[in-house]
């Protein structure tokens, strides 16, 4: 009985652990950067969209390189509970000149 209560303690606590892993990002995402203000982007080409797929986490500096961009404009974002983080929910990649 006390080793399937272990078990069962040890497979909850590693599921936890794969939740608060950092998204490996692709070379080039490091370097994405994200704007909310349409001046920001004024000068740069549009190269696509990105929508945060629903139930799952996508980190969205990745799909901005994926599309050739290397920024991102955020058109729409949650809101943050208690200060916590925002999610970016939509935008649209720009290549912008560097």
């Amino acid at each position: 009985m006390r080793q399937g209560v272990l078990k069962s303690s040890l497979a909850a606590t590693l599921l936890l652990l794969a939740g608060c892993v950092a998204p490996v990002l692709a070379p080039g995402a490091a370097d994405v950067k994200i704007v909310r203000s349409a001046t920001d982007v004024a000068a740069c080409t549009p190269v696509g969209n990105f929508r945060q797929p629903p139930d799952q986490f996508v980190d969205p500096r990745n799909v901005i390189v994926g599309l050739g961009g290397n920024t991102l404009f955020v058109t729409q974002q949650t809101i943050g509970i208690a200060a916590g983080p925002r999610t970016i929910v939509a935008g649209v990649a720009y290549h912008c000149p560097t």
